[in-house]
């Protein structure tokens, strides 16, 4: 097998998905990370990633070896890990939904600051797109949106529900929920989305057919046109917002509401359970 530095190349083409973005990760040129992964190839005797152009993907045998390389990437860092046995280190790969990424961040920081081995990256997209590199071995770890009969071969953790709310300007005196969705203009978040599914199941439970003035992909775009004034919307009540306290929006609660539910989702295989788990944790 390649040396550590060799794996750790290899890792981190398969987080980035290209040479080039991995080369910065790693502080090398992106000929050279080509040329570590031809020289892997060589050593494993199988092609690692399918080459279409000047692209470069993983192929089925480069992602059944990414959990494997991740293991040993693991146990090698803990060896070094200077707190002992108990100790976490190597690099972690996590992903969450935009509403989600603060929180993410907020645990991370608490469990590096007891494990200062760990090296823990974020980055934030859909739901769809998170699940799908968890799939693939780019990311370790995700707090995504969980759709039913979305990906069942992988491992979830129920976190928090989200329920939809009402979200309307301060200013505006009517109470009548109803009311509210017929008179009003109407700001809906894109049914193509889970979260848009869910309003929809709203609105029609309630018999409503709202005066719809956009339609948007972007929670917070949303909230900020409410709280302009510019329309209501039905949304999730996310986690850890302060609506009820902003001067220019009020909640109404909605009877019986829908609920959007938070998960964190991971590889059955996976190499980092344990710094996982203590993630879920801190959340």
């Amino acid at each position: 097998m390649g040396s550590i530095r060799v794996l750790r190349t290899f890792s981190a083409v398969a987080s980035e998905g290209s040479f080039a973005a991995a080369a910065a990760r790693v502080a090398l040129t992106q000929a050279a990370v080509g040329q570590q992964m031809r020289s892997l190839e060589g050593e494993l005797r199988r092609p690692l990633f399918e080459r279409q152009g000047k692209a470069v993907v993983l192929n089925d045998a480069g992602r059944a070896l990414v959990p494997q390389v991740r293991r040993l990437l693991a146990l090698y860092e803990q060896i070094l890990a200077p707190g002992g046995a108990g100790a976490m280190a190597g690099t972690v790969n996590l992903g969450a939904v935009v509403s989600a990424v603060r929180p993410l961040i907020q645990a991370t920081l608490a469990l590096k600051a007891q494990h200062p081995a760990l090296d823990l990256h974020v980055s934030a997209a859909k739901s769809i797109d998170l699940v799908e590199r968890v799939q693939a071995g780019g990311l370790d770890a995700a707090i995504v949106v969980r759709e039913p009969g979305v990906a069942h071969d992988l491992a979830w953790t129920a976190l928090y529900a989200e329920p939809m709310v009402l979200l309307v300007p301060r200013k505006l005196e009517e109470a009548n929920l109803r009311t509210i969705l017929q008179r009003q203009s109407f700001i809906r978040f894109d049914p193509t989305q889970h979260t848009g599914r869910l309003v929809e199941r709203t609105l029609k439970r309630l018999r409503v057919k709202p005066q719809e003035i956009l339609e948007l992909n972007a929670l917070e775009s949303i909230v900020d046109l409410v709280r302009s004034g510019l329309g209501v919307s039905v949304v999730p009540l996310l986690r850890g917002a302060r609506w009820a306290q902003d001067a220019k929006l009020r909640v109404i609660e909605i009877p019986q509401a829908e609920e959007r539910r938070i998960a964190l989702v991971q590889r059955r295989d996976s190499a980092t359970a344990e710094v996982v788990a203590a993630l879920v944790k801190e959340l």
